[in-house]
């Protein structure tokens, strides 16, 4: 079910991205947003089909797992701009559909920064603080559903975190970069607390807690450097609309 899915998103967002060049003579969709997607589901695969998902008490197997789709694929998804893709191919009312979703109210609570990164935060402390970790070896589905929220509070935050796609009430960089900072000292304090107190029944739990630290480290500063590129570009537009009212005047 899970290969299927992704394939079927996949072939989704291949078609759009044929068919952007065709709507309102846009030029092509950028190739690497693309290998992004592909790339962000097939993280996915890997980490719900893989040795992490069969690994059970295996702590360093299982972080392995929750850094492919908790951290690294939905930074991938959302580099790949699917809302601006979906935006740009869907007919007009679509479009104007797809719109009043981003407005409604819950979207606008749960895409702001601080909330996003909140229940990502929040979901992680309660996986591994309670005994969930454990429950979900034996129950596949409980396994699935927790998998499927790891995915979505991770895409959530990092999506709200670097605002590439259109968004309502947007914040500016600076309170995302201090969301940004606060979710990643959330996960950093939980990795030394698995350190020091493994949950119980599981096995490397020293390397898993470490894997999970130094690779939550990486991601968080790969997140950090495109939005601070966000905050250059930006600059560097303002900049060059100064200098040209400059000339103008």
């Amino acid at each position: 079910m899970t290969v299927l899915g992704c394939v079927l998103a996949a072939a989704v967002y291949l078609g759009a991205a044929h068919l952007v060049p065709a709507v309102r003579g846009r030029a092509p969709w950028p190739v690497r947003r693309t290998a992004a997607w592909l790339g962000g589901l097939a993280c996915v695969v890997a980490a719900l089909t893989g040795p992490p998902a069969t690994a059970h008490g295996d702590l360093h197997a299982h972080m392995a797992g929750h850094l492919l789709l908790g951290m690294v694929a939905p930074l991938l998804l959302v580099l790949a701009r699917p809302v601006t893709l979906a935006l740009r191919t869907l007919p007009l009312a679509g479009a104007r559909r797809l719109s009043r979703v981003l407005r409604s109210a819950p979207l606008r609570v749960l895409g702001d920064p601080f909330v996003a990164v909140a229940l990502n935060a929040g979901g992680l402390w309660v996986l591994y603080g309670t005994g969930l970790l454990t429950a979900m070896t034996h129950s596949p589905g409980l396994h699935q559903l927790v998998s499927v929220h790891v995915l979505l509070t991770g895409w959530l935050a990092t999506a709200a975190v670097l605002a590439l796609d259109p968004a309502p009430h947007r914040r500016g960089v600076g309170a995302r970069a201090v969301a940004l900072a606060a979710g990643a000292a959330a996960h950093d304090v939980l990795a030394k607390h698995l350190y020091a107190h493994p949950p119980a029944g599981t096995v490397r739990a020293e390397d898993g807690a470490q894997l999970m630290y130094d690779g939550g480290t990486v991601v968080h500063l790969l997140v950090a450097a495109v939005l601070w590129r966000q905050w250059y570009v930006s600059r560097g537009a303002v900049r060059s609309a100064e200098q040209a009212a400059l000339a103008a005047a």
